[in-house]
């Protein structure tokens, strides 16, 4: 039987939980399989993760993201890694979400605990190829990522 997936407050909470878990600190549950046409997901941040800027080449693949809880910082770059955009999204707040449109330079920067939100682009998965990945960006895990990490994060305080 069909049913209904519902975004409640609790499900938010048990996701940020298994996000402060996560030696990523960050989570996602997803409400897709990898092999279908559009995928969907909640996806919680913690403070200090790290998402390395990345850009989605396929045409087809714009990115939307909605603040389902917290506040978090989205970020847009230049070819060369300079920051062309910075905006704050929450739920609350008067930017709640963006569309990324393919090809833009964009990375995630929790700004408070309990951070998530609501995410959608085209499907199947396909593993980031080389051109996806900002090369002028640390990769993760690195003490690199950490630090670069807290420069965005200060830009907005």
């Amino acid at each position: 039987m069909n049913t209904p997936v519902w975004i409640t407050r609790a499900l938010l909470s048990e996701i940020s939980e298994e996000a402060r878990a996560s030696p990523r600190l960050r989570m996602n549950r997803n409400f897709h399989a990898m092999e279908d046409p559009v995928h969907r997901l909640v996806n919680a941040l913690e403070p200090s993760t790290y998402i390395r800027p990345h850009r989605h080449l396929d045409p087809g693949k714009c990115e939307t993201a909605i603040a389902l809880a917290g506040s978090i910082g989205v970020l847009v770059f230049d070819d060369r890694g300079d920051i062309l955009e910075k905006r704050v999204i929450s739920p609350g707040g008067p930017v709640v979400g963006a569309e990324m449109p393919s090809g833009a330079w964009h990375t995630f920067v929790s700004l408070m605990p309990g951070s998530a939100f609501f995410e959608a682009k085209a499907g199947p998965y396909a593993p980031p190829g080389p051109d996806e990945l900002a090369p002028w960006a640390p990769a993760e895990g690195t003490a690199e990522a950490a630090d670069v990490e807290r420069q965005w994060t200060a830009l907005f305080r």
